[in-house]
């Protein structure tokens, strides 16, 4: 794995919002991240939805929703699948990602499997802070490609630097594209980066970095494996997202997200792990 970072790449990312970092993983380990998503993806959705595979990639359970053909969404996989777990709680990636963030402790958010189908619907411009249940300028996740991203099957687009004006206003994953520059207008004048890149890469962004992703013009799927990752210490916002209801009605607001089960700590400046 390829997780030593250079001053250049820090200082890109702070500047940027988000950096794509090249044979981030090596044939061996991408062998590995990809059959244990297929597999892990594959169990949830025979478990959670009656679907299988195939069925779910081409969106057969619901033709006619825009939303169910932009991509298969499976989240905290690691709780259901030990392969996963494994990858997830690896402290190289909380390294990279508490360093990238500048903080000196990284818990994991949720991870998640973001597949985009054959001729998939686009993914609009958006946030990703705000939608979670803590709100951190330090917030940071990962995007990992398992199949090379392109411009013809849906790769990560950005707005550099718009980390730096972002507040928490938001707008929704939907049909339209360009509601987010609605909410800020400021950003309609900035250029925006494509980042099309082999499969193995891995992308680092902050949580309120704009980005999005084009349609899938392609008869194959586009597979990404992520993790949201909360700085050590972040605090409840009132808001449940992924957070069990039981958990969720024994916090207040303000109240320090520290449960090693429900988002453990795997990487900490002071210890190294």
């Amino acid at each position: 794995m390829n997780h030593q970072l250079s001053s250049v790449q820090i200082d890109s990312y702070s500047e940027n919002g988000f950096l794509v970092i090249d044979n981030f993983l090596n044939p061996t380990e991408l062998e590995r991240w990809r059959a244990v998503t297929d597999v892990a993806v594959a169990q949830r959705l025979r478990a959670a939805k009656g679907q299988d595979w195939e069925r779910a990639l081409n969106n057969q359970a619901d033709p006619n929703t825009f939303e169910a053909k932009i991509f298969v969404q499976c989240i905290k996989l690691a709780d259901t699948h030990q392969g996963m777990y494994d990858l997830m709680h690896d402290p190289r990636l909380g390294e990279v990602a508490g360093t990238l963030a500048g903080v000196d402790g990284i818990r994991i958010w949720h991870d998640q499997a973001l597949i985009k189908p054959p001729f998939g619907n686009p993914t609009s411009w958006h946030l990703d802070n705000p939608y979670w249940s803590f709100y951190s300028r330090e917030a940071i996740s990962l995007w990992m490609a398992l199949d090379d991203a392109t411009l013809g099957n849906g790769c990560l687009w950005y707005v550099p630097g718009s980390h730096q004006s972002a507040r928490l206003d938001n707008a929704n994953i939907g049909r339209n594209m360009s509601d987010l520059f609605d909410v800020y207008p400021q950003w309609r004048s900035l250029e925006t980066v494509a980042c099309p890149c082999p499969a193995g890469t891995a992308v680092f962004h902050n949580g309120l970095t704009a980005h999005g992703a084009g349609a899938n013009m392609t008869p194959r799927p586009r597979r990404a494996m992520t993790c949201a990752y909360m700085p050590d210490g972040s605090s409840f916002n009132g808001q449940s997202n992924v957070l069990p209801s039981s958990y969720v009605q024994t916090l207040k607001i303000g109240d320090v997200l520290d449960d090693p089960r429900l988002n453990p700590l795997i990487w900490s400046r002071n210890s190294g792990t």
